[in-house]
């Protein structure tokens, strides 16, 4: 029922920006296409963890079909999230989501390496980093070499099919016009998807009280239970982000689908009252965020805003 009423929404505001050039209309299109496409996008990575449904073959069908909007190959998605990210929850060197880099290694990079880290580790950049690092380095240009290397071949033609082929059938049908209608419909879209898709994943693993833990000294109590929060939105959020914000029980155990995570985040709560961080979405939090988590340290666990220029 969600994977359907998330296809139907997306369903009509695509014929929706299809049928408009009205800048007043596209601005909010844009906007809600880019919420409905992270929808559909949660609805696949639930699927994709085997969480959403009892078959696996259903659970496969889905992933593949809710991920195609925001461009994802799901056993890329999968090898990276579920193998690397869920395994190595926030270890140095091991979790490559919004992995930090030390006050030294920042003082280390080139002047253009230093402005991206700026933009994207601040208010407005982590579309930018979602785009960069995670979908383009992780998925686009990885492929590794091993027994899963045909199933992501696979994957990646079913993404690429999505993209170019709508992109031959709108310039078939409406000409060089096409080019547009496929950039208000498809490109427009993703790149808001990444942006929201990109804060999604940042608020949940990146805060002051959250710290990232060397690859000796880390474990899975570290990662799973104290890596990240149960954040609660205003009422009607969970409508479209299916509850990702409860992330904690997600994090200990994923095979859980996302419609009962409340239920288990309670539980969790209650048997470690004094390790689950519970809070409002606030964006005064993200602000205080984005300003004092800059560089790390993993000898102690704490983040710092940047180094002045002079020091060291």
């Amino acid at each position: 029922m969600l994977f359907g009423r998330d296809l139907v929404m997306y369903g009509v505001v695509v014929a929706a920006l299809l049928r408009t050039n009205n800048w007043l209309l596209l601005i909010p299109l844009w906007a809600f296409s880019g919420v409905i496409v992270a929808s559909l996008f949660v609805i696949g990575h639930d699927a994709a963890h085997k969480a959403l449904f009892d078959s696996k073959r259903l659970n496969a069908v889905v992933a593949r079909i809710a991920m195609l909007p925001s461009l994802h190959a799901t056993e890329l998605w999968v090898f990276g999230h579920n193998r690397v990210h869920h395994v190595h929850t926030l270890r140095q060197g091991f979790d490559f989501v919004w992995h930090p880099v030390t006050a030294e290694q920042y003082q280390q990079m080139p002047r253009l390496a230093r402005i991206r880290h700026r933009f994207e580790w601040g208010p407005f950049g982590a579309g930018a980093y979602y785009l960069r690092e995670v979908w383009w380095n992780k998925m686009v240009r990885f492929l590794p070499k091993n027994r899963w290397r045909r199933s992501m071949q696979r994957d990646k033609l079913l993404v690429s099919v999505f993209l170019f082929g709508t992109l031959a059938l709108l310039v078939g049908v409406s000409g060089a016009a096409g080019l547009w209608l496929w950039a208000k419909v498809i490109v427009i879209p993703f790149l808001l998807f990444c942006q929201t898709i990109g804060w999604v994943v940042y608020v949940h693993h990146v805060a002051p009280d959250i710290r990232w833990w060397s690859r000796h000294e880390w474990n899975r109590f570290h990662g799973q239970m104290e890596g990240t929060t149960v954040l609660t939105g205003p009422p009607g959020w969970d409508f479209f982000f299916h509850w990702i914000m409860v992330h904690v029980p997600h994090h200990v155990d994923m095979s859980i689908p996302c419609y009962h995570l409340p239920e288990a985040a309670q539980a969790i709560s209650a048997a470690f009252p004094d390790v689950v961080v519970e809070k409002p979405i606030r964006l005064g939090d993200y602000l205080d965020s984005v300003r004092r988590c800059k560089v790390h340290d993993f000898a102690t666990g704490t983040w710092s805003p940047y180094p002045s220029p002079g020091r060291g």
